[in-house]
């Protein structure tokens, strides 16, 4: 079981955590929603909670609870700029489909 990060999310997050000037790592889950039944959560993380599995790559920690891992496993999380547009993407292998906007997917 594992996630990883491309150079460029790595970076972003690293910065983000600099910035802030706290946390150990980002939360990636997911929760029911949007049209295809489950979206992607990410949100930075200052303490980890007893169902966490913690992932390191290019220096960052991925934090995930095990009942998002079950949906993420294998994911890799990318940053992409686009013109104006950022973000981050999300190479889940697990997916079998996503709504037209890409806000949400299903397993």
């Amino acid at each position: 079981m594992a996630i990883t990060m491309t150079k460029p999310a790595a970076k972003h997050v690293a910065n983000f955590l600099t910035n802030r000037g706290k946390g150990i790592g980002l939360r990636l889950g997911v929760k029911t929603s949007g049209c295809s039944g489950m979206a992607y959560v990410l949100e930075f993380v200052d303490s980890l909670n007893e169902d966490d599995e913690v992932f390191e790559d290019k220096g960052v920690k991925i934090i995930v609870d095990k009942k998002s891992l079950v949906y993420l496993d294998g994911t890799e999380l990318d940053f992409v700029k686009e013109g104006l547009n950022e973000g981050f993407e999300f190479n889940n292998p697990n997916t079998d489909g996503e709504c037209g906007c890409g806000e949400s997917f299903s397993v």
